[in-house]
Order: structure tokens, then sequence, then C-alpha cells
């Protein structure tokens, strides 16, 4: 089936690779346009290429999550080349291994930086653009599996998720009244470049093979299998849809069975 423009205009921050990657291909086929905005502009332009680049709707913006000024500044050059704005997703961050007596102030503020204070950047552009534009839209943020039951050996990773979630809530309450909802995904252990790091870090901290690095994140996963980066992109294409709607404040668990609610 060709695709059908939808007339909806979403930026994905972090859309180079991995989730982010696979939800920018996921809201081009339900039709948005789609900005792929990353630091890293060779990977965000090579997506934007893959799509059929601006004559088929996709685009790259180079962004900087953890500077307000840049994610203002992706947001405004979305709306002026695609011709409007309606959804953001906050999808840039890291993951690193970092045990809680190891943690120093160094590891919390890079971390912070673009895990929290990226979303806060990104639900302010977004609110001030769709508010300026005059209608209501959609604000979507990843927090995690980790984010909902603290995870043993990333205190630091738990600690960002379970702020995004408290401040997205908040945002939700606040942002009501024009239109704007806003929520967030919660992945549990996804096949993805972060994902693969983060394995290895375990391993190789306990002197183990990468395999053990994985089955120590992945034992109690009830259907038994790792999450595709296209299993989270489901979730956040019904969340930037009209299904979703009369759905805020909430965060989606996207982990196979891990965490229950």
């Amino acid at each position: 089936m060709a695709r059908q423009d939808n007339g909806k205009v979403a930026l994905v921050v972090g859309g180079g690779q991995g989730i982010g990657r696979a939800a920018i291909e996921r809201l081009h086929r339900d039709g948005f346009k789609v900005a792929v905005g990353d630091f890293n502009t060779e990977a965000a332009h090579q997506v934007a290429e893959s799509l059929g680049g601006k004559a088929n709707g996709a685009i790259a913006v180079e962004v900087n999550a953890t500077n307000r000024e840049s994610v203002f500044a992706a947001v405004d050059a979305t709306t002026q080349e695609l011709g409007g704005f309606d959804v953001i997703i906050n999808n840039a961050g890291i993951a690193p291994q970092t045990p809680l007596e190891a943690a120093t102030e160094a590891d919390f503020d890079k971390i912070f930086s673009l895990n929290v204070k990226g979303v806060l950047w990104g639900i302010q552009a977004a609110a001030a653009k769709l508010q300026e534009l005059g209608h209501g839209g959609k604000i979507i943020s990843a927090a995690s599996q980790a984010g909902h039951k603290g995870n043993k050996g990333i205190p630091l990773y738990s600690a960002t998720k379970f702020a995004v979630r408290g401040m997205s809530q908040t945002a939700a309450r606040d942002l009501a009244q024009f239109g704007i909802t806003v929520n967030t995904y919660a992945p549990g252990i996804v096949r993805t470049p972060l994902m693969e790091t983060l394995a290895k870090e375990t391993a190789a901290a306990a002197g183990q093979p990468e395999e053990w690095g994985w089955e120590q994140f992945t034992t109690d996963i009830s259907l038994e299998r790792l999450a595709e980066a296209d299993d989270v992109a489901n979730v956040v294409s019904f969340l930037a849809g009209p299904d979703s709607d009369y759905i805020t404040g909430q965060s989606i668990i996207v982990d196979g069975g891990m965490v229950f609610n």
C-alpha cells in the first residue's frame, strides 16, 4: 500500500539509530512528515535519505539534546522545512553501567544532562511551538522499564527514567488546557546498539563473556525473547496517532512481561 500523507509533522530527537530510527520509519509509514533529529548528522541524513528525503517528507536536523537552544532550533527548523509541527519524540539517551558505590559527580552530570535535561528541553520547545501554532499535539518521551522498577547495577540510569516519568506526569497536567498530551514509552531489553554496549560492559565488569551480560537482563522476560526496535516503535505510533487522544500522563511499558503494574 502506498504511503498516504496524514498532514502531520513529527520530530524524533535521537532518531539516527535504534529505537529512534525504528520510530522514524514507522511514523513515516503512518503518513507523518518526519524530521530525523540527531547529534550525528551523518546518521540523520542517511535515515532521511533512505526514506526519500525532503521530496518524500523526510529531513535531517542537527540537534544536541543537552543544549536548550539547540532543541528549540531543531523544532523551529522542523516547522519551517516541513510546514508544521505536531509531535515530538524525545528519544535521545545513554545507559552507562555505573555501580552505585562508584558513581561520580561527572557520571551523574553526564547522564542527567542528556536523559533528563534533554527531555525537559524537548517538552519546553514542543509546548511553546504548539501554543504558537494554536493547536494541540503530542509530546512523547523515552522512559524505561528501569524507570518503573529500579534495576540492579544501573542506579543513575534508573533514576533518570523515574525523573522522566515524573516530569511527564506534571507536564501532562500543565499542558492539557492547550490540547497537548504528554506520555512516555518504557522499553525493556531491546536489541539496539545502546543495549549491546550495556550488555558488554556488564559482562566485562564481571569477567564474563558477552552472552552472560545479555542473560543478566533477559532472564525475567515472560515472552522469552528480546524486544526488537519495531516492538517499541509500534507503541510510539499509537501514542503519536489519534487513537491515543484521550490518554495523557501515562507510561506504557513495552518489556515482554518483566514489570506488572
